[in-house]
């Protein structure tokens, strides 16, 4: 039985890993935290429990935000390289790590609650 609750974890992260970063790169910003939110929640719902979909939902939004910090990184530091050569590429590499981490935990925050919400939609 064991292993039909972890495939079921398993599945959800998947799953919300995959909308999470999807709308993530498709929407920068805004797509983060409401893919995270839509992700957390589709993990909840294939839990089909409150407290597996808030594993769920925190898995997927701890490795999506890993994913999607390093493209923001990386966005930010080639933004820098472009336009404001050797200097801009250390002061936006700071900027855009700090802000990336900023967005990243509230991500985190919205997949849990997406998970819990669809756990005890379908609980």
């Amino acid at each position: 039985m064991q292993v039909a609750v972890l495939s079921n974890i398993g599945l959800g992260t998947l799953l919300g890993f995959i909308v999470t970063v999807g709308l993530g790169i498709v929407y920068p910003g805004i797509g983060h935290l409401i893919g995270a939110f839509i992700g957390g929640l589709i993990a909840g719902l294939l839990t089909r429990s409150i407290l597996k979909g808030a594993f769920a939902g925190l898995f997927a939004g701890i490795f999506s935000s890993i994913v999607l910090t390093i493209l923001a990184f990386l966005g930010f530091v080639l933004y820098g390289v472009n336009n404001y050569g050797f200097l801009g590429t250390l002061v936006a590499g700071v900027v855009g790590a700090a802000l990336s981490i900023i967005i990243s935990v509230v991500a985190i925050i919205a997949s849990v609650l997406g998970g819990l919400i669809g756990g005890f939609v379908t609980h």
